[in-house]
This record gives C-alpha cells, sequence and structure tokens, in this order.
C-alpha cells in the first residue's frame, strides 16, 4: 500500500477523543470539522515548557527525495507513547509546492503518519493562505504607497525588497513587472512572487509568542528605502494592524493525531534552506506544554535545521532539546559514496562505506551543541541485511548510540529500540545546549563560525556587495542579529554539486536579506530560489479526484 492508503486504512478518531487524553478543556479547542483543531494559546504554561524533554530530529545531508525526518519524528512519538511516556509530535505544515511537485507532503510515511493526511497536505485550517494573503495585504498597501501623493513617503521603488507570495512552485512568477496599464495600473516596476513557505510572514509567525508580538514583528519589516535613502517599514504604511488581524486564527497551532491515535501539533512551515526551517515556537512550547516529551523536527540535514534550531529558535525562546535524534538512510549514504541517484537499491557496501564521512561530519558537528546525539537508521525496503550491519557497527565504533527506525513498515512499534535509547540519553541528560556563536559577536564572525564549525568551511568571502550591506546593517541597528544562512541543503557545503564530506572549502556570501521582523540577518551563500519551479513530470499529473470525493495520486 502507499502512504495515501496507508492512511484512508485507519479510521481516525473525532479529535475531542485526542484532546480529552490530554485533559483539554472544551472552551480551548476550536475544532475545524472532526478530525483536527487549533488551541487556544493560553494553554502555553512556561512551567511545564521547563519541566517537558523536548527531542530534536535532523538527518544526514538529504538525497532530493528527503531521508524521513518526518516519519522518524511520528514513529518516534508513537514508541513513546507505546512505552508509557506522554509525547507529542510538533511538526511542520506542508507547502502545497513540494505536494504538487516533486518532494511530496509533509505528514510522515506509511504506518508513521498524521491524519487526516488529506487535508493536512492540502488546505488544512487554511494558515498558509492567512500568511499568504498578510504578505500580499503589506505588498498592496506598499505599492498604493508609491502611487498615492497623499502619503508621500517618496518611496523608490527600486529600492523595494517586498514580493508577493503564492502557495505554488511556478517559476514563470519568479521575476515580473507590475503596475502596468498606464497611470491607473500604478507604477511600474520590477517585482516577483515567492512560495509562502519563504515569506518573512511565515518566518515570523514561527518567531512569534503572542498575537501581540507577532504585530510588533510585523511594524518591523524592512521593505526598502526613500528616495534620500532611509528606510521604510511596514510601520510606515500602518500595516501592521490588519495584517495580525488577518492571522488571528492562523496563529494558534494545529492538533491532530498520529496513526496510532496519539496527539501531533502541526503549525508553520518554514523552509530551512532560506529560513529557519522549523515550526512554530508556539507549537513547540504547547507540545512542551502538555507532553512530557516533545519530539520535533528541523528541515533539511543538520547543517541547516538544526543549527538555525539551537541558534536562532531555541536562543529567542528559551529552551532547549534532552537529545538530538540523527536521520541517516543507507541510500542517501550510498548516493554520498558516489552511487548515482537512479541505483540507489542495489546493495553496494563500498559505496556506502565511501558515504560515511558525511555522517561523521554531521555527528561531529551536533556533538559542538552538546547536547546528547543517537543515530536513527531510517530503514527502507531496499535496505540490504549486510548494509545495515555495516552502519550500524560503523555508529557503535564511533560510540554513538543507534538503532534501526522501522516507523515506515511498523509505526511506533518499528521505533521502540529508537525509543529506548533517546529515554536513557534525554534523562541524563541536565544541561543546555552551546551556541555556535554569541550575539555580541560581528557579523562576520559569527558568519565564520558557523561555516567553519558546523559546515567545516575554511574560511568565508563576502562579495563587494555584501561588504557595502554590511554598512548598512551597522547603521540600521541589526549587527547584533542572529544569523540564518541561506545556501543549498544538497550539500555540506554552498556548492550543491560537493557532495559527501568536502574539506577546504569557501563559502562566499553574495548579499545579505534583512528579515528585521522575524529577528534574523540572512546571509545568502549561493542562488537560493524564493520560488521553486515544477519538475519535469510533476506529482500532481498523478492525481485525481472521483465523482465521490475519493482522492488518488497524493504522497
Amino acid at each position: 500500500m502507499n502512504d495515501l492508503d496507508i492512511a484512508k486504512s485507519v479510521p481516525p478518531h473525532p479529535i475531542r477523543l485526542i484532546t480529552q487524553k490530554l485533559g483539554l478543556p472544551e472552551e480551548k479547542i476550536e475544532p475545524y470539522g472532526k478530525f483536527k483543531a487549533k488551541l487556544d494559546l493560553e494553554l502555553i504554561q512556561e512551567e511545564k515548557v521547563q519541566q517537558s524533554k523536548l527531542i530534536l530530529v535532523t538527518a544526514i545531508t538529504p538525497t532530493p527525495a528527503g531521508e524521513g525526518k518526518t516519519t522518524v519524528t511520528i514513529g518516534l512519538s508513537d514508541a513513546l507513547n507505546d512505552l508509557g511516556k506522554n509525547s507529542i509530535a510538533v511538526i511542520r505544515e506542508p507547502s502545497l509546492g513540494p505536494v504538487f511537485g516533486l518532494k511530496g507532503g509533509a505528514a510522515g510515511g506509511g504506518w508513521s503518519q498524521v491524519i487526516p493526511m488529506e487535508d493536512i497536505n492540502l488546505h488544512f485550517t487554511g494558515d498558509f493562505h492567512a500568511i499568504e494573503k498578510s504578505n500580499n495585504l503589506l505588498a498592496a498597501l506598499l505599492d498604493n504607497a508609491i502611487q498615492s501623493k497623499v502619503k508621500n513617503l517618496q518611496i523608490d521603488a527600486r529600492s523595494i525588497l517586498w514580493k508577493r507570495a503564492m502557495d505554488m512552485n511556478d517559476r514563470s512568477l519568479r521575476n515580473i513587472v507590475c503596475g502596468l496599464g498606464g497611470k491607473s495600473g500604478g507604477v511600474p516596476r520590477e517585482t516577483g512572487f515567492q512560495i509562502t513557505a519563504a515569506s518573512e510572514v511565515m518566518a515570523i509567525l514561527c518567531m512569534s509568542k503572542d498575537l501581540e508580538d507577532l504585530k510588533n514583528r510585523f511594524a518591523k519589516i524592512y521593505l526598502g528605502d526613500r528616495l534620500d535613502g532611509s528606510p521604510v517599514f511596514a510601520s510606515d504604511l500602518n500595516a501592521q494592524g490588519a495584517m495580525a488581524t488577518l492571522m488571528k486564527e492562523a496563529i494558534k497551532p494545529n492538533i491532530v493525531q498520529t496513526l496510532g491515535h496519539h496527539p501531533a501539533l502541526i503549525h508553520g512551515g518554514p523552509f530551512a534552506n532560506i529560513a529557519q526551517g522549523t515550526n512554530s515556537i508556539l507549537a513547540t512550547k504547547m507540545g512542551m506544554s502538555l507532553g512530557e516529551y516533545a519530539v520535533t523536527e528541523a528541515g533539511f540535514g543538520s547543517d541547516l535545521g538544526a543549527e538555525k534550531f539551537f541558534n536562532i529558535k531555541c536562543r529567542e525562546a528559551g529552551i532547549s532539546p534532552k537529545a538530538t535524534v540523527l536521520v541517516a538512510t543507507i541510500r542517501a549514504l550510498k548516493y554520498h559514496g558516489g552511487k548515482p541517484l537512479t541505483d540507489l537499491e542495489t546493495e553496494d557496501l563500498e559505496a556506502l562505506e565511501k558515504g560515511f564521512p558525511n555522517l561523521e561530519h554531521h555527528l561531529e558537528s551536533l556533538k559542538k551543541f552538546e547536547i546528547p546525539v543517537v543515530v536513527a537508521i531510517n530503514v527502507f525496503k531496499s535496505d540490504t541485511e549486510a548494509e545495515k550491519k555495516l552502519l550500524i557497527d560503523f555508529c557503535k565504533k564511533l560510540n554513538i548510540p543507534v538503532a534501526l527506525s522501522e516507523g515506515w513498515e511498523r509505526g511506533g512499534s518499528g521505533c521502540l529500540d529508537l525509543a529506548k535509547l533517546v529515554i536513557q540519553e534525554a534523562e541524563n541528560c541536565n544541561r543546555s545546549f552551546k551556541p555556535t556563536y554569541e550575539l555580541e559577536d560581528s557579523v562576520v564572525d559569527k558568519i565564520k563560525k558557523v561555516s567553519q564549525k558546523v559546515y567545516g568551511a575554511s574560511e568565508i568571502i563576502l562579495s563587494p556587495k555584501a561588504q557595502n550591506q554590511l554598512k548598512k546593517i551597522e547603521r540600521l541597528g541589526y549587527q547584533k542579529l542572529p544569523i540564518c544562512i541561506a545556501k543549498t541543503q544538497k550539500s555540506i557545503s554552498d556548492q550543491e554539486k560537493l557532495i559527501g564530506r568536502p574539506q577546504g572549502f569557501q563559502i562566499t556570501i553574495r548579499e545579505f536579506e534583512f528579515a528585521a521582523g522575524a529577528g534574523f540577518l540572512i546571509p545568502m551563500a549561493g542562488e537560493i530560489l524564493r520560488m521553486p519551479g515544477l519538475p519535469a513530470k510533476p506529482a500532481a499529473e498523478s492525481m485525481d479526484i472521483s465523482g465521490s470525493g475519493e482522492i488518488s495520486g497524493l504522497f
């Protein structure tokens, strides 16, 4: 059976039964149909947050199809519940772009899924739509201010950085000209679209602590400059109130269930190659308030998702994991050992062993955060016994706890050994993570420390444009913000073709973006697309719906 068939084979419990297990009062639950609901922010209790054990799931450098972090997250959380621990999975909301493109949805897979899978992977509770509308309201207000003689803000249209958003892969909208059609059409200028997950509105949602904080962060969004060079912010357009109004429901975390009928929270979904790559602080704290364990994920490999999870999210939220689970797959390690993507299902012990340095690098960089690490080998049907033994022996040689994760095939029961290791490590961890850099460090030093300690780079290079922008960063007072390096997810380096464990490479920062509302700087390493395109054969071509509403082809 495929993921959709498996999801359909397990009737979901009414969401009220799931919330009753958590002892949640009915007045704090806002149902969205029978099987999903939003939770009142008042359920977050800081005292319980500090008592809960947060588990971070990250991964080695992935193949294009991903290595199953969400599947492991859900399977692990179910296994913890099976072992008598009150655990809640806390994951990101899927973007429609990957759903209809190449990668598919983000609801887990096999017997380690969250349900109702179709709803979650499609419109869910409308959070992405609210984010998109809030983003585009600001764009409309901005173009209106450029056109309007009443406000007379003297905005330099050539300097505008803010783009419109749409939750779909559509490369034709990356670069457009708006304002055509004469005076009534506005002021013509070059602009473009970004996918909704790449919008700063998404990043702000996931960094906010409440509705008031969300509004204040919206006010700080940096839009561009006036003709005299002074900055223009969303507050200059009085946009923050209306933007926050559109987000009044979207700010509340969503609760669903796993196939094992255990609770799962889903909220927010910024990409890790251009933003912080993890669900909202609110959802994580909600999970920690309601569960003895909260198992969460961070996007792509640990060089992106985990680094930003620690240095940006945990620092801002005042939280720290008790253990980190590093997901490794035999197919990805064979790929990093030089085996073609089209031939990863055949046994190849030599390629597997050649790929081990990638795993070793991620382990070494994660250890620098001083939080215990457990390796989860996410098992695929093509994995052979000899390959599994070779990988397990390698981890044991490094004295790293390791277990097979068979959540896709067996659900929580396939992750019991992993859960036991996680419990052991988490209950013996009495320290907080060590950040890679201090906020007082210079911007250049922050980039150097992440590049050298996390990526393994030999040095960094700043383009002339980036060097000029550093002066602007200091002028705007942004130099003490954390950094969120945007780079490829396909390599530890900033060059996607350097697979495995590259050595002696340089990280080149070509420019900076300012996510002042979200509260971080974005050094751009390489060309990062904020609006992906569809593959030659999009997943959408295989999807259909019958006259009775039966969906097929969704994964």
